[in-house]
């Protein structure tokens, strides 16, 4: 790809991709003050922020999810909530409700946990269907509606939904359209021996006290700002080559014999969103073909389905993926 003709043949902002650098940067430094690993899901994260896109996290509980969306909400100027999936969960308790003031004698409105801008949503599929509907439909609109009313919900505004797959008991599986509604999604797990004992040399010298760490958090950016940074993302270059590989990858996925049932077009659309924001974070005004490859299994994962054949085999999503990825190029 011609670097030159990227940079010629479009006018992005120079600020843009060097402010969203160096927020990128001073951000995981930041973070990793206090979080041993996990850079790829605090890279993921911001990447979900620019591009206006929620996460589905998959994988064991303790692995600092909650506090890596506290820490980069508190590095970014946002508002952060967390709400605890329950099966008695009701969609009141999430989108909010009118009351009954007896001072004004009028109903007035007490806003659920959505109206936020970073919702850490624990155990999703611990809600059961009604209210996971509810909760899918203010991620996919982004508004709620309550007694007739619809309520924009702020901006920006991204969902980190958690899903804990070595328990189903009292959980309700979420169906393929609820799952696509995710622009992206992890796999987490425990950290290798030698970031164990960095988080236990860390407990020993006492440097794990949230309080001190979030006191010791000023904000590298005013949410106004990151607005506008977010409405310029879009700015950012994708040439031919680029889009036809997107598309080719997409594509072998409806066709792959491993895969019952491939990526959607939401998936293509997926990809751009992230592969611009991604790119803007690494300062450039353009996407080259490791952005895709990145970004890849975070787009694909939770969208595709496997044949029964595959699974009895032991074949994964992650290996099909990065079989296409190794098998498809850019032309």
């Amino acid at each position: 790809m011609n670097k030159t003709n990227n940079q010629s043949s479009h006018k992005t902002d120079d600020a843009t991709v060097t402010t969203l650098e160096t927020l990128n940067r001073e951000a995981i430094k930041k973070i990793q003050e206090y979080i041993v690993g996990n850079q790829d899901l605090i890279q993921l994260i911001l990447v979900a922020l620019l591009a206006n896109g929620h996460i589905l996290i998959e994988g064991v509980p303790g692995t600092a999810k909650t506090t890596i969306a506290k820490s980069i909400a508190l590095i970014t100027g946002c508002e952060f909530r967390r709400i605890q999936g329950a099966v008695d969960i009701q969609p009141a308790d999430i989108i909010g409700i009118r009351t009954y003031d007896l001072v004004s004698r009028d109903f007035v409105l007490k806003p659920g946990p959505v109206f936020t801008n970073i919702l850490l949503a624990d155990e999703l599929n611990r809600m059961n269907p009604k209210a996971q509907s509810a909760f899918i439909e203010s991620m996919s609109e982004r508004q709620a509606t309550i007694d007739g009313d619809t309520i924009p919900l702020p901006d920006p505004f991204i969902v980190i939904a958690t899903q804990n797959p070595y328990e189903m008991e009292g959980t309700f599986p979420m169906i393929e359209v609820q799952r696509d509604r995710f622009m992206f999604s992890m796999d987490t797990s425990h950290l290798d021996s030698e970031e164990e004992l960095m988080i236990i040399r860390r407990a020993s010298d006492g440097k794990l006290n949230w309080k001190n760490y979030a006191d010791s958090i000023t904000p590298l950016i005013e949410k106004e700002t990151l607005i506008q940074l977010i409405r310029k993302i879009s700015d950012i270059h994708v040439e031919d080559p680029i889009l036809h590989y997107i598309r080719d990858i997409i594509i072998k996925t409806r066709n792959h014999p491993d895969i019952a049932l491939g990526a959607s077009s939401r998936a293509s659309i997926s990809f751009i969103s992230g592969v611009k924001s991604f790119a803007a974070l690494q300062g450039r005004e353009y996407v080259i073909p490791d952005d895709v490859k990145w970004i890849a299994q975070k787009v694909l994962k939770h969208r595709i389905y496997l044949t029964r054949e595959a699974e009895i085999e032991g074949i994964t999503s992650s290996e099909i993926i990065q079989e296409i990825l190794e098998s498809v190029e850019v032309q």
